[in-house]
């Protein structure tokens, strides 16, 4: 087989450097399954990956790239054949096992999803981990209970690739969706995705968290945590759940006890990376079916190639996502 192109991130001598290079399938990793990749996403993992100090890469030259969806090349696996539409994400992928920034991709067979009927490997990408973190949120939220009929869905980081799905998702199941968000420019996009009404952050947390706020929401999808976390959980309704999944306002969540013991609330942890495999294909199932988003392309931001992705890579990082960026690897 001919060298083929893959995004590259090195640290040497003290020196990163990111940049398209020829690799050829030894450089690949060990893995059952080798995929040629059609699309792949950006993810906060990526953006950190693409940075000196990021600390998601620890061995170099790397790839990165924590999504990724192909059709197999080949596979010593029995459960893949040859030219099999499939998606892999999560696990180890972008992190410490070359990721989806490559044309040619070796995957370990028990990290893979066959792709779902409903979904092309372009819709599949749209949605990627964002998207599949989003339906997880959701779904832990049906398993609590929390119903249409009971108010307000709070959706924190609404912009972003996790608020942006859930404020669809939600609203597709016919939930009255209330989208928080620092961005007025971004208002027009929020209702246009499903978002009922709109918040500004900082009506969610003006700074100071009291043990126990106005019961405001049914609730709410959070990517954000930290202190913002903290916040929604004190202005939960009795008997409300909060999905969290984020860490972009932080690692620290400085509350009380008394949401939990008080109200009845309910802090469900939102696991995308090592989710169990029959709880993957179950969401990726619904992704393709109730859980279908009419409004897919409204959720790109932008579509890049392989040579521009290290430029739209920092757009998470300096805050300015809207959605998804998806990467186009075919030509």
């Amino acid at each position: 087989m001919q060298p083929f192109r893959a995004l590259v991130v090195n640290k040497q001598d003290g020196q990163f450097s990111i940049a398209t290079q020829k690799l050829t399938l030894h450089d690949l990793p060990e893995g059952e399954v080798l995929i040629r990749v059609h699309y792949s996403g950006v993810n906060y993992k990526d953006s950190l990956a693409a940075i000196p100090n990021g600390n998601i890469v620890n061995t170099y030259p790397f790839v990165p790239g924590i999504d990724l969806a192909g059709i197999v090349v080949s596979s010593e696996d029995p459960r893949f054949q040859e030219g099999d539409e499939v998606i892999a994400t999560s696990y180890a992928i972008g992190v410490s096992h070359f990721g989806g920034y490559s044309e040619y991709a070796r995957i370990p067979a028990n990290w893979i999803v066959p792709l779902p009927k409903g979904l092309s490997l372009k819709e599949a990408m749209i949605i990627g981990t964002a998207g599949f973190t989003a339906a997880l949120s959701v779904q832990r939220l049906e398993e609590n209970k929390v119903t249409s009929e009971m108010g307000k869905v709070l959706v924190t980081g609404a912009t972003g690739g996790v608020g942006s799905f859930a404020v669809s998702i939600l609203s597709t199941l016919g939930y009255q969706v209330e989208a928080s968000t620092g961005k007025e420019s971004e208002h027009e996009y929020l209702r246009k995705i499903g978002a009922a009404t709109i918040v500004s952050r900082e009506e969610v947390y003006g700074g100071d968290i009291r043990a126990l706020g106005e019961k405001k929401w049914a609730a709410a999808v959070d990517p954000v945590g930290g202190e913002p976390l903290a916040a929604v959980l004190s202005q939960i309704q009795y008997g409300g759940s909060v999905a969290a999944s984020g860490l972009t306002g932080g690692i620290n969540l400085s509350t009380t006890v008394f949401p939990f013991i008080l109200r009845g609330v309910n802090l469900l942890g939102i696991d995308s990376v090592y989710c169990p495999m029959e709880t993957r294909l179950k969401t990726w199932a619904r992704l393709a079916t109730d859980f279908k988003l009419a409004n897919l392309e409204e959720l790109v931001q932008q579509e890049v190639t392989l040579e521009q992705l290290p430029d739209a890579l920092p757009t998470l990082l300096k805050g300015q996502a809207r959605g998804r960026i998806l990467v186009k690897m075919v030509k």
